[in-house]
């Protein structure tokens, strides 16, 4: 009985959090021209997918990006990930037989990599969520006598939406906005002559920009939904080299040409900066509902499927900025500061403690950003995790380990258990210190960000989902997101080929 309820538990978390949670970048080589990328929520919610269902798709995006990001490129095969999903449809559906299942679920037939993410199947007889309203009044409720989990946390997690920025103080500068509840981070640049604002996805896991063509068209017919768009037509500045991009992401696709406009960033002004401009589009691009225009890509350009420099790397090549730093600072909702930013050429010096920053060796041969990871302790005692490479990824949200890297952090939680499915559960009240040790500096992870979700919607106070996951593939590496990102101060120098961590100031 315990176990059914803590199953019917999680199937509704995860209707709620992975229509939200699919934020996670990573190209694979230029050859191949595949990425997987920040998505933001849909505010019409996916019940046409069950919720735990949507849970398995995301640990096996989680472990395709990994392999991704290896040397090795060694990771799960497709039987295995569709074995796991399999035994996530059983899981909620003990009942059910398998040929009910099947008819239940109806994947698309692209390719046999794509029919693991996009299985259907709906929630009611006539497809509708009546629940959905009911759940997000009880929650704002309950979240109001909690003190760990805010109103406006449970509301960004429920509703999605975008959370402006302060105006940033220091030069070079743009304010990071938070999607929904922390799922990721954009910013506004301008593009063309006469200029005009685009809203973009800072990523620093992919080396690409982009924003949609005029001409944008979405698969399998319409436009490309109601976001700001670039073409001859809108800009005097505008020249085309007739060139055809494309990039397969792992919950969709963009394709078309490249091009060549002024793009000002923080007030940096770039000429006839190279990039591209998307002419097609999938639903998960091209939806009204995605909050976001296009996406700048800032790891270093041999990643690149354009072939082009990344804007940091265009911006000193034009002598605009003295180096190739892009330097990030991540909000997190639950503080209220909305002092999320973005800096290039620099460090914003009044956001971190200068006497913690370090500086260590860019270890990736690809163009990621990946250090040594020195330690990792619970609550001050050494884990003993020697050896791994950490790529740091702003695009990111959770913090994804090898398995048994997962099983012993989670053994050294208080109260902390598995959900029997791979996944870990912590009390969301925790106050467990978990540190990573770069340089030999320790940076702890706020406990918030490690309670990533309520088990229930309803009770904030009760268990949380891990804001740690596990994914074994390649050598072992560690994929650091924004779990980890948000207690720290970032900072990446192409030129140098270094990256810097420092703790908030």
């Amino acid at each position: 009985m315990m176990l059914s309820k803590l199953v019917l538990s999680l199937c509704t978390l995860f209707f709620f959090l992975f229509t939200l949670r699919d934020v996670e970048a990573a190209p694979l080589s230029k050859k191949h021209k595949i990425l997987t990328l920040p998505l933001t929520r849909l505010q019409q919610r996916r019940t046409d997918l069950h919720p735990q269902v949507l849970l398995q798709q995301h640990i096996n995006r989680g472990h395709r990006r990994l392999a991704l990001m290896s040397d090795s490129g060694i990771g799960p095969t497709d039987e295995e990930l569709r074995a796991s999903l399999h035994k996530r449809v059983h899981a909620c559906h003990p009942n059910e037989t398998t040929s009910e299942l099947q008819k239940r679920y109806n994947p698309y037939v692209h390719s046999a990599v794509e029919s693991l993410d996009t299985p259907t199947l709906n929630l009611h007889e006539d497809g509708s969520n009546s629940s959905a309203t009911s759940s997000a009044s009880a929650a704002s409720a309950s979240a109001s006598a909690s003190n760990r989990f805010t109103d406006a946390e449970i509301n960004a997690l429920l509703n999605g939406g975008v959370t402006d920025a302060n105006t940033p103080t220091a030069n070079n500068s743009l304010g990071l906005d938070i999607l929904a509840d922390d799922v990721g981070y954009t910013s506004i640049i301008e593009i063309g002559t006469p200029p005009r604002q685009f809203r973009v996805l800072m990523d620093s896991g992919s080396a690409d920009l982009w924003v949609g063509s005029d001409n944008c068209q979405a698969e399998g017919g319409g436009d490309c939904g109601n976001h700001t768009f670039l073409g001859e037509q809108r800009s005097s500045s505008f020249s085309t080299f007739n060139e055809q991009w494309n990039i397969t992401y792992g919950t969709g696709s963009v394709s078309g040409v490249k091009i060549a406009d002024d793009v000002t960033i923080a007030g940096l002004a770039l000429t006839s900066h190279s990039f591209g401009i998307a002419e097609v589009e999938s639903v998960d691009f091209a939806s009204d509902n995605t909050d976001f225009d296009g996406l700048m890509g800032l790891a270093q350009s041999t990643l690149s499927n354009q072939d082009f420099l990344t804007p940091v790397e265009s911006l000193a090549k034009n002598g605009l900025i003295s180096e190739a730093i892009t330097s990030y600072k991540i909000s997190r909702l639950a503080d209220g500061k909305n002092d999320g930013e973005i800096t290039f050429g620099g460090l914003d010096e009044t956001k971190f403690q200068a006497d913690t920053l370090v500086t260590v060796d860019n270890i990736s041969k690809q163009g990621f950003w990946i250090a040594a990871l020195d330690a990792v302790s619970v609550n001050g005692t050494d884990l003993k995790v020697e050896g791994q490479a950490a790529i740091l990824d702003t695009g990111t949200t959770l913090l994804i380990v090898p398995a048994a890297d997962a099983e012993t952090i989670h053994s050294n939680i208080d109260g902390a258990t598995s959900d029997g499915q791979g996944g870990f559960l912590v009390p969301c009240t925790t106050n467990a210190s978990i540190a990573l040790t770069f340089g030999g500096t320790a940076f702890a992870i706020d406990p918030r960000d490690l309670a990533f979700a309520p088990l229930d919607i309803n009770d904030p106070t009760g268990m949380c989902v891990s804001g740690i996951s596990s994914g074994n593939v390649g050598q072992g590496e560690w994929l650091v997101g924004d779990t980890f990102l948000k207690s720290a101060y970032f900072s990446t120098n192409v030129d140098k080929n270094q990256l810097s961590l420092a703790k908030l100031a």
